[in-house]
């Protein structure tokens, strides 16, 4: 599952303005690899809509059902903004849907546990 938590205005190649929604995956236990030391983080990505500004803000706090992945994208800079640094990144994060099987796992392992 993901949580929408948040909204944005953006403007396509036209200048026509669009809606879309900032999701945030399940919390991930990552390891720093320059202490070492756990720390708790969760993926994040903007996904386009067709809403209006206010139904995306009716809709902050909604689970939808799938996961943010990350993928393999052309390389490109990246500033990190608490440093200034640059750095050069092949990868992005996306929301994947979750699949009408999965859906049934999920269903039914929820049923398994209201049961028993």
């Amino acid at each position: 599952m993901v949580k929408i938590i948040g909204v944005k205005v953006s403007e396509n190649n036209d200048g026509k303005e669009f809606i879309s929604l900032k999701l945030q995956g399940a919390p991930e236990v990552m390891q720093s690899q320059q202490t070492g030391k756990s720390y708790l983080t969760a993926r994040t990505c903007y996904i386009s809509t067709t809403f209006s500004l206010e139904t995306g803000q009716a809709l902050i706090g909604t689970d939808i059902p799938g996961n943010v992945e990350r993928v393999s994208s052309e390389a490109y800079d990246y500033t990190i903004k608490e440093t200034g640094e640059v750095i050069s990144l092949s990868h992005r994060y996306e929301f994947v849907p979750e699949t009408k099987a999965q859906r049934r796992v999920r269903e039914n392992a929820s049923d398994q546990t209201a049961v028993g």
